[in-house]
Parts: C-alpha cells; sequence; structure tokens
C-alpha cells in the first residue's frame, strides 16, 4: 500500500506526518503585502517618534538607590526638581527582585559638583550611606563607538553570506535571502520604535544575533528548493510547485527548529528576567524573541515568494496548471507526481495544441516510468563488452 493511502484525516496529523499541501505561491501577495506594510510602520515610527536609546547611546549619568518605605519615583523625580535639574527625557523606574530593590535615575550629563549633590540628596532620602548609592557616568562617544562597529559587522557580514550563498546556491537565492534578513532587522526595529523599548549594547548584539536565525531557517528551505530542482528537472515542472513542495516538504522541521529555538527565549525572559530581575536578559532576550518570530515569518512569505516571483520568469515556458490540492499533496510525499504526468505535466507547452499521432496516456505513463527506472533496467540488451587496446 503507497503512503498516499495512509493521509492523516485531521490539518494536525498531515501537519505531522509531512502530508500537507498548502499552496504557499498562491499566498505570496498576502504575505508579502503584510511585510510591506510592517516595513511602512516602521519606517514611519522612526521618523515621528524614533528610538529610545539607553544611557550607552546617549550618555549621561545614573544611579542605583535602595528602595525603601520613604524612598520611590515621586521622591527621586522631587529631588531633580529641587536640584534644578529638568525631569524631561529623564528615566525613573522601579526594579525588584528576590533580592535586590533598587530606584534607578538615568539624566543627561550634569556637572560634577551637581551630581554630588545629588547622590547626598538621594542618600539623605533613601536613609542608607552614600557608599550603598551605586554612580555610574557614560559617555556619548562610547555609544557611537558601539554603533559605528554594529554597521560595519552588519554590513560584512552581508556581504559574506551573500557571496556564500551565491557559490553554495545561486545569486537569485542570495538576494531573497538577504531581503528576508534586511527585513527582520526592520520588524525588530520597528518593534522597539512602536513601543517603545529602551535600545542598550544588548539590544544590539541582539540584532546581529537574529540574522543568524534567520539565514538558518531560509537556507532550510532553499537546500530542499535546490534538490527538489534537479529532481524534477526531467519533468520540466514549472519553478512554483518546486517551491510549493519544497516548502510543504521542510514545514514541520521549520516549526520543530523554531519551537526550540523560541521556547529558551521565552524561559529567559520570564524567569531569567521576570523572577530572577536580571535586566540585560531582558534587553537581549526581547530582541531576540521578536527576530525569531519575524525569522519564521520571512522566510515562509518574504524569501521562498522572492525566490519563486525571479525564478519563475526565467528559463523556457512551460504554461500548465500549478499542482494544488491532492496533486500537490501527493507530490509532497512522492506518491503522486508520475499519476499527474500523464495529463499535466506532459501536456504541450502550447495550450490548446493537439498531442502528437499515436500518443495516448499509456504511452505518456510508460514514458515517466521508464524516466525514474533505474540505469539497470532501462537496458534493453546486455552491454558490449570492452575492445581490448592493442599493445
Amino acid at each position: 500500500m503507497s503512503r498516499a493511502d495512509h493521509i492523516a484525516s485531521s490539518r494536525l496529523g498531515r501537519l505531522y506526518r509531512g502530508q500537507t499541501a498548502v499552496d504557499f505561491y498562491g499566498i505570496r501577495r498576502v504575505g508579502l503585502t503584510v511585510a510591506v506594510i510592517v516595513v511602512l510602520v516602521t519606517i514611519t515610527s522612526l521618523f515621528t517618534r524614533g528610538l529610545n536609546l539607553g544611557l550607552d547611546f546617549e550618555g549621561g549619568d545614573a544611579w542605583d538607590i535602595p528602595a525603601s518605605e520613604t524612598f520611590g519615583v515621586d521622591e527621586a523625580n522631587d529631588i531633580l526638581s529641587d536640584n534644578g535639574v529638568s525631569t524631561t527625557g529623564a528615566r525613573i523606574q522601579r526594579r525588584s527582585s528576590d533580592t535586590t530593590d533598587v530606584i534607578t535615575v538615568q539624566i543627561e550629563e550634569v556637572p560634577a559638583a551637581t551630581a554630588e549633590a545629588l547622590t547626598d540628596a538621594f542618600a539623605a532620602a533613601a536613609g542608607v550611606e552614600v557608599a550603598d548609592i551605586s554612580f555610574s557616568f557614560t559617555s556619548s562617544t562610547w555609544g557611537g563607538e558601539i554603533t559605528e562597529k554594529a554597521v560595519r559587522a552588519l554590513i560584512i557580514f552581508l556581504f559574506v553570506v551573500s557571496i556564500f550563498i551565491s557559490l553554495r546556491f545561486e545569486w537569485r537565492m542570495a538576494v531573497a535571502a538577504l531581503a528576508a534578513m534586511v527585513h527582520d532587522v526592520i520588524v525588530v526595529v520597528g518593534a522597539y520604535s512602536v513601543f517603545g523599548f529602551e535600545v542598550t549594547p544588548a539590544t544590539v548584539i541582539a540584532f546581529l544575533t537574529i540574522l543568524g536565525y534567520s539565514l538558518y531557517d531560509t537556507i532550510v528551505v532553499f537546500d530542499r528548493v535546490k534538490e527538489n530542482e534537479g529532481k524534477f528537472a526531467g519533468v520540466r515542472m514549472p519553478y512554483e510547485d518546486v517551491v510549493n513542495i519544497s516548502m510543504n516538504q521542510v514545514l514541520m522541521r521549520s516549526i520543530n527548529t523554531s519551537l526550540s529555538s523560541i521556547l529558551p527565549v521565552i524561559s529567559l525572559l520570564l524567569i531569567g528576567s521576570g523572577v530572577l530581575g536580571a535586566v540585560t536578559l531582558r534587553e537581549f532576550g526581547l530582541a531576540l524573541l521578536v527576530g525569531m518570530i519575524s525569522g519564521i515569518y520571512s522566510s515562509i512569505f518574504v524569501a521562498t515568494p522572492l525566490l519563486a516571483g525571479i525564478k519563475s520568469g526565467t528559463g523556457r515556458k512551460v504554461r500548465r496548471e500549478r499542482l494544488t490540492g491532492d496533486s500537490l499533496r501527493a507530490a509532497v510525499i512522492g506518491s503522486g507526481v508520475t499519476g499527474r504526468l500523464s495529463t499535466k505535466l506532459q501536456e504541450p507547452a502550447t495550450v490548446g495544441a493537439p498531442a502528437p499521432s499515436g500518443r495516448d496516456s499509456h504511452d505518456d505513463e510508460e514514458k515517466t516510468a521508464a524516466m525514474h527506472a533505474p540505469a539497470s533496467r532501462l537496458l534493453t540488451h546486455p552491454p558490449r563488452p570492452r575492445k581490448k587496446k592493442r599493445r
């Protein structure tokens, strides 16, 4: 009994067994439209709201003061006003965990005398010693250096990746993969801009990290596309069908890989940041989570549709109906391609042209079977012995 006789009845079962028949190429416009809308929203938000850059990028002074019943966010805000320091743009927040409970105050750079007076005022209001207060100063020049190095690393990474994909696969796949990675970075930047999340050096590291996850998902799909492209070359299958078959074959693998990567990041956010109070983990994990989710989307609805759109316009034109439904499912599980050949895949290239005389479906099926038969079975006579060379 063939694999086609064991098709699961439920969608979840077909997904688990690798028997899906999703027409990814047919819904490419919807996926690309959503991606374009997200990019436009990001650009609009960057021009109107900008990014909430952290102290490491903007520079300034920061204090960590132990919180108490008599000292909180409001008291810290009053102390800044009493000392003539503008609270516009100041960040005052309470960070609590099982081990620490502090009030973090971040302001623009102030003179050393003003910073010392603020430290004494914070200590008096909180009822602690000056030594118990953590003070730090960061120059904006350091943040500029971080940004410059991050941009340089991004450009080098994209250049090396484009060369690798072009050599390993082809330049069209490199273009599609780079478009997907750029989309993922824009989505993460847009999320930080729209929701006002603070951008820190840990966030920049996460930006660069998600490029690897995005590239991995795309390479998995492209590797299967390249494999099927050679497999179905003999039957002149349209590239749209090759893409649909490949996407359905690796769909479950992509989901499993993505879930195994996303679950630890969620644990990092919930336990490391929420329970243990590690703020740096939240800054890193949040960008990583958004980037991973975006990477899943881009590999399915951005990279692959772009590749299909570029490749479908090249090569020899083959006008025939695209595989869908049960025909696509049969091709995905590898049991129905030859059956389809007799009716669709072996039709003349020109629509409406008559078939050659004396040819029927039985001849097509025999031809198809011969195409997929082992080389030894194609021989109708024993091989001729090699002639001995004269000395």
